[in-house]
């Protein structure tokens, strides 16, 4: 690595920042300390700007996080986007992201919230269309404008609270808790959550902001952009209403089903990795409607890590085989590229939930809340076979991707040299194994008893290895002639695509205002606005003038004609 570059300062500062983040957050949990710092930008007359702070234990670990998660995506870009003409734009736009995202994390007013919430957005968008692409852009306008509906609810947040006499929301969220104006708060600041969090029927942006460049996935997909929704809820938590709690919980479970559904049936390396970041959201709303919001957060940091070190491995593979993201080109990656493949296997286990790595730690306990907790058998269902799911999606692309056959493309050339790759999936790859077990310990300093029957002890077991073998069977699969895609065409794309989300939100939203746009223009503005409007009074003079100048062209005997009517005219007025 040439030292002074950007990539090389910007690393070496994000990751000072992050240990001191980290140490100062350890300092505060132990002794339960919160700090609210307020600042006077600027008084004019009587009328002042604050901007406000909130550091507490929860901030400053979230902040430690993303500065640690993007320093080392910063590093892995060095290498990753190396030879790209526009490599210092790109990295500016990574910390521009970052600085959002910070804004978000520390302020408890609305205000600035909405300065990072709406920084997120513009950069993400500049990000997604960063391959400038015809996809790249579709992706991109889908992005920004599905998440334009969140931007709306809190601006009319902001509008609410109007009715309070601050935007610092952290003042009202118990003490106002029940009235209508905290409802109609809540829920709109549950719509913005999962807006940015892409819950359904929000969901179909996320796999397609995969047109961004790898490493942006890695920083989107762990602690950033998708996570401020949840994060944004679980300071809000306090306030959400038991009707509220129950809409969140079935949205948040219908998520987690139908995201593991779709990456069974999805044959892009990334887009199965996106769905599964959409499955883990849905688990962390659903564990925060059921009141867990420590849990929640919990699992949103562990799942940072395991799920930034997958994307980097998928980069990297995706790197090294000609730009090829199909899962079918790919098999015995392992001989290969053996770190990668190494590193790709312990991300995955640990979005398993595989004992004693990080997401172990809180899917676990997660699951054994759920069951503790009262739940419809419905939800019940969901949660466990959204688990199975997980685990049957991932051993699926495990068996594609780094076992089976020897496919088309891995016979060109491959090697591991990128060092800065290496070194940016090493340095997750020590938290990924040893992150849960630190974070647990740091944040549930009393270990939790749960006591629950044999048998719903076994069950996050039984329903893990139900779930690979059933990922084995589909890996097994050949492109023969009776192939399950082609045999049920229409319920596999049905299940595969979402169940129909992209086309409703994309093809369903544009198509039918275009056709009464195209519509109302030969109806309307070239139908009868033409005939009574412009065109029409144009024509309507024109004929006037022509009458008019007919009248003057001719001889004589008509002026004679006009002069004698008025004199009668006038006699007649005159008379009576």
């Amino acid at each position: 690595m040439k030292f002074m570059t950007i990539c090389f300062i910007s690393f070496f500062f994000l990751l000072i920042s992050s240990i001191f983040l980290f140490i100062v957050g350890i300092n505060f949990i132990m002794n339960d300390l919160v700090y609210f710092i307020e600042w006077e930008v600027v008084m004019i007359n009587s009328g002042s700007i604050v901007m406000t702070f909130l550091f507490d234990w929860m901030s400053l670990m979230f902040m430690g996080f993303v500065f640690f998660i993007s320093s080392l995506v910063i590093l892995y870009s060095d290498d990753y986007m190396y030879g790209d003409y526009n490599i210092n734009r790109f990295i500016y736009l990574v910390l521009l992201f970052v600085l959002s995202m910070m804004f978000l994390i520390i302020s408890p007013n609305m205000i600035s919230i909405l300065l990072g919430w709406d920084g997120l957005g513009l950069v993400s968008y500049c990000l997604v269309i960063y391959y400038q692409n015809n996809s790249s852009y579709n992706a991109g306008m889908l992005t920004a404008l599905s998440n334009r509906l969140g931007d709306v609810a809190l601006l009319m947040v902001i509008a609410w609270m109007l009715n309070f006499g601050s935007w610092n929301y952290i003042y009202y969220l118990e003490c106002m808790k029940g009235s209508l104006e905290m409802s109609v708060i809540s829920f709109l600041v549950v719509l913005a959550g999962m807006t940015k969090s892409a819950q359904v029927p929000f969901s179909s942006w996320l796999p397609a902001a995969m047109a961004a460049p790898t490493p942006v996935s890695a920083l989107v997909h762990s602690s950033t952009l998708v996570t401020a929704g949840v994060y944004l809820l679980i300071r809000f938590s306090p306030s959400f209403d038991s009707w509220l709690n129950t809409l969140l919980l079935l949205i948040s479970v219908l998520t987690m089903f139908m995201a593991g559904l779709g990456a069974n049936f999805e044959f892009d390396l990334k887009k199965i990795i996106a769905l599964s970041t959409l499955s883990q959201l849905g688990l962390m709303m659903s564990i925060l409607s059921m009141g867990f919001s420590k849990l929640a957060f919990f699992h949103l940091l562990t799942h940072a890590l395991f799920k930034a070190l997958l994307f980097m491995c998928a980069g990297a593979i995706i790197h090294l085989m000609s730009d090829s993201q199909d899962i079918r080109f790919m098999g015995s990656l392992s001989f290969q590229m053996p770190l990668t493949s190494s590193c790709l296997m312990v991300s995955n286990f640990a979005l398993c939930g595989m004992p004693f790595l990080a997401g172990f730690y809180s899917k676990d306990l997660i699951l054994e809340m759920a069951s503790m907790e009262y739940m419809n058998m419905f939800g019940y269902f969901l949660f466990y076979f959204s688990t199975g799911l997980t685990v049957c999606y991932s051993l699926r692309l495990f068996y594609y991707t780094l076992c089976g056959n020897l496919n088309l493309m891995v016979y060109h050339l491959m090697n591991e040299e990128n060092s800065n790759m290496l070194m940016g999936m090493l340095g997750l790859l020590m938290m990924v194994i040893l992150g849960g077990s630190m974070l647990s310990w740091l944040i549930f300093p009393t270990p939790s008893l749960i006591y629950l029957p044999m048998g719903l002890k076994l069950m996050v077991i039984f329903v893990s290895v139900l779930g690979g073998w059933m990922g084995y069977e589909l890996s097994m699969m050949n492109l023969g002639g009776k192939l399950f895609s082609l045999i049920y065409i229409d319920y596999s794309s049905f299940l595969g695509m979402m169940w129909n989300m992209p086309y409703l939100s994309t093809y369903g939203m544009s198509y039918n205002p275009m056709v009464i746009g195209y519509n109302s223009l030969k109806s309307f503005d070239e139908g009868w606005n033409e005939y009574f409007g412009g065109q029409g009074l144009y024509f309507l003079f024109m004929n006037m003038s022509k009458v008019n100048q007919w009248w003057q062209f001719n001889n004589l005997s008509i002026f004679l004609m006009f002069f004698v009517m008025w004199i009668v005219v006038v006699m007649f007025m005159l008379f009576y």
